[in-house]
């Protein structure tokens, strides 16, 4: 496991997310406590999926609406018909790392 340090997890507010230059780029997101990480681009067009809407465990696009699982990555509904890669998470003393 190759941990990345992302954030601290006091940098994301529950139903919020922040995008984390790595390579590729990820978004991870504060769901009630629970800490989820993606991709930071849509699979239907180059948008962030950080500055998306959070909805429970889900992320819709900003740019065209594409909603995706938190947990999996699976691509709920179109126009995305691809998932986003997801990425485990491990929270350490107030940290955030993501096995990238």
């Amino acid at each position: 496991m190759a941990l990345h340090r992302a954030c601290k997890q006091s940098d994301i507010s529950s139903g919020e997310g922040l995008r984390v230059e790595t390579t590729p780029a990820i978004a991870v997101f504060n769901v009630a406590g629970s800490f989820y990480a993606v991709a930071d681009q849509c699979t239907h067009a180059e948008a962030s999926l950080a500055d998306g809407y959070v909805d429970g465990d889900t992320i819709e696009c900003p740019l065209h609406g594409a909603k995706f699982c938190l947990k999996t990555g699976k691509a709920l509904c179109q126009p995305a018909s691809e998932p986003v890669q997801s990425f485990p998470v491990v929270l350490r003393d107030g940290q955030v790392f993501v096995d990238v």
